[in-house]
């Protein structure tokens, strides 16, 4: 309820200053919304607050529902005149080559609207910095013929977190490339791919016996940031 109102107070100060008249996203200054509906995610941003590593699935840690970090990761979208608008909690794994073995990270996909490329890596750094994470994944969506377009994400239903570890760790080349990638509640896959490595994906995904969805496939710009 603190977030709904917080983006009903957000979007009445955009809606008072002009800001969501326009025919299309703003080509400059703090604000990009979607062209006729300033709801509309422009951009995710995957995060956690947790800093240890976890290998063990059962691991209460990776039960936390991250409520009060939600709460937090939207206060500093706001912060810099983004507009969140709601997040999904999700379940990550991801194959680390230094422990040669899969460790798992409960975090929330951030989807953020009206932000610029500028204001989503303002946005990543920020939280980046105050729960002291090496890095933070962004996605800004594009136009599939953008020249900035270098990678996409796709989401595969039915595939569940021990399915897609247990692919990940039996596959050396999907786990060098893909690295990881997270499973929402409702056990749906969420991959963000490099823009070459959507024949592996396809690939991958087949392994695990689920269905390639092309019209999930969403294109952009990825960026790890990081110090």
């Amino acid at each position: 309820m603190i977030a709904a109102r917080m983006v009903a107070v957000v979007a009445s100060v955009f809606v008072s200053a002009g800001l969501f008249g326009g025919v299309g996203p703003a080509a400059a200054g703090p604000v990009a919304c979607a062209t006729g509906n300033p709801l509309q995610p422009t951009a995710e941003l995957f995060a956690t607050d947790n800093t240890a590593t976890i290998t063990d699935p059962e691991d209460q840690r990776l039960r936390t529902r991250l409520d009060g970090f939600e709460l937090d990761v939207d206060g500093i979208a706001l912060q810099h005149i983004g507009l969140p608008v709601g997040s999904t909690l999700v379940s990550g794994v991801f194959w680390s080559d230094d422990r040669q073995q899969a460790t798992y990270e409960r975090s929330r996909e951030f989807h953020l609207a009206c932000v610029d490329s500028a204001d989503l890596r303002q946005i990543a750094d920020q939280v980046r910095g105050r729960f002291q994470q090496e890095s933070v994944l962004t996605f800004q969506r594009l136009a599939a013929n953008s020249p900035g377009v270098d990678a996409f994400t796709v989401t595969i239903a039915g595939v569940d977190v021990r399915r897609f570890r247990d692919g990940l760790v039996a596959d050396p080349v999907a786990r060098e490339r893909l690295v990881g990638g997270s499973v929402t509640e409702a056990n749906t896959l969420i991959l963000v791919v490099d823009l070459a490595d959507m024949a592996l994906a396809q690939q991958f995904v087949a392994g695990l016996g689920g269905t390639w969805d092309a019209g999930s496939v969403q294109y952009g710009d990825r960026e790890f940031v990081s110090a």
